[in-house]
């Protein structure tokens, strides 16, 4: 068992005592947290990590062997901000189909965000999701709201949620418009050691807008939301933050202000930890081209410039995760007028293989790098079990695939949405293998 924090839930390490020794061999084994990045071999036993050895033990020369040639072998991806949109909008997603699609992507673990209808904002709602997600092939932790229905007036009952099993609250989809209920979830956070994540929207700033506010969004006569709706939100956040000593996430950070305002932060040594997307770091405004709506979300696609501060950030640390912000519509709210279509776009079986071409294989960071934004930070931040392949620890682990190349295509996608801002791009690398608890939940092919 481990305790995340003061007052929280104990997570049980869930692994099958049944599961039958797997080794994963030949692979390059890159485990950041502690320090290693080379040829190993990962020995499995009883749904926990043994050993990692410069060979098959030969002990285990009998047990099953995954064959990781030519592969990475990285602690479990964990991605920090999914809507699984269960209870609720089932029609567009299930927490069944949103973890097939998150082991798929390589992904052990996802935080699920609170905006459900109706909104997971009592002990009662964290609870369902828990135990809808017994079974599943990715491990789900729940995120409760910061105010009751998400409405920025009451807190919801914080302390409840979080021993009930709630990673973190956020009200993500709106932010906390009222500076005092803000200052209010910051100091309660403090007796949990949670994190509060922040969706950074001022509402009568980006109220109609639908894109980016600029050239762009003038030229195809839309209205804009201006980048200072996001960073307002952002530098309000980080004063309460520093004035109260608690913890804050920057979720889905799009502008190269809000990667200022965060490193300025940090210097400062302000609490505060951020997020970006990979939409963010691989498009821009000008994607849109004739109205595209699967290239539409919120925050919207900014500029050429923010794009590449966001890039920055991520290589210097400034921005410490790189999450998806899966957001699954149907056909009917995204197959119509750009000014009518929903915000979101999915990303749980794009995610690791976009990071891997726009970054890795252009050098801006390095594999280790990347498992780190998307492994170590997010389980770090959060307080969860994984991000290391040390000896004891859960056997989560994906195997990555740094050559393949594959076109987007969703109709391939586990998803039931199939709003995918990448569609027909051409990705190279891939999760070929996901193991949970010792066991393979997902095998490329």
């Amino acid at each position: 068992m481990v305790r995340k924090g003061a007052g929280a839930v104990t997570y049980p390490l869930t692994s099958d005592p049944q599961a039958k020794p797997l080794v994963i061999a030949n692979g390059r084994v890159i485990d950041p947290a502690q320090g290693i990045d080379g040829a190993r071999a990962v020995v499995i036993d009883k749904g926990i990590i043994k050993q990692i050895a410069g060979s098959v033990p030969s002990e285990y020369g009998g047990a099953e062997v995954i064959d990781a040639s030519g592969c990475w072998v990285v602690p479990g991806l964990a991605d920090m901000h999914v809507h699984l949109r269960e209870p609720g909008r089932e029609d567009k997603e299930t927490i069944a189909t949103g973890t097939q699609a998150a082991a798929a992507g390589g992904f052990t673990a996802v935080a699920c965000m609170p905006n459900t209808t109706p909104v997971l904002d009592e002990d009662s709602k964290i609870r369902y999701v828990i135990q809808r997600g017994g079974g599943c092939p990715c491990r789900i932790y729940p995120i409760g709201a910061i105010t009751k229905a998400l409405e920025g007036e009451e807190l919801a009952p914080t302390g409840e949620m979080v021993q009930t099993g709630a990673v973190a609250v956020s009200d993500d989809g709106k932010s906390v418009a009222r500076s005092n209920v803000m200052r209010n979830a910051l100091n309660y956070s403090k007796s949990f050691n949670i994190p509060v994540i922040c969706h950074s929207e001022e509402s009568t700033l980006s109220a109609k807008g639908h894109m980016n506010e600029g050239l762009v969004s003038t030229r195809l006569g839309i209205r804009g939301i201006p980048v200072i709706a996001e960073t307002i939100c952002v530098s309000r956040d980080i004063l309460l933050a520093e004035y109260t000593g608690a913890r804050i996430h920057i979720a889905h950070v799009s502008t190269a202000g809000s990667v200022r305002l965060v490193r300025e932060a940090k210097q400062r040594g302000v609490n505060v930890t951020a997020e970006t997307c990979p939409h963010y770091i691989t498009l821009t405004d000008e994607d849109i081209g004739m109205y595209d709506t699967n290239k539409k979300m919120n925050p919207p696609l900014r500029t050429a410039a923010d794009r590449e501060a966001i890039i920055a950030g991520l290589a210097d640390g400034t921005i410490d995760v790189i999450a998806s912000d899966h957001a699954p519509h149907t056909p009917e709210e995204k197959d119509v007028e750009f000014d009518n279509a929903a915000f979101g776009v999915i990303g749980l079986e794009t995610s690791l293989a976009v990071v891997m071409t726009v970054l890795v294989a252009k050098g801006i960071l390095t594999p280790a790098q990347m498992v780190d934004r998307m492994s170590v930070a997010p389980n770090r931040i959060l307080g969860l079990p994984g991000g290391s392949l040390k000896a004891g620890s859960p056997a989560d682990v994906t195997v990555i695939n740094p050559s393949v190349k594959w076109t987007v295509d969703p109709a391939a996608f586990f998803s039931k949405s199939r709003n995918s801002p990448f569609i027909g791009m051409e990705l190279t690398g891939a999760a070929v293998y996901t193991v949970l608890g010792g066991k393979t939940v997902y095998c490329r092919g």
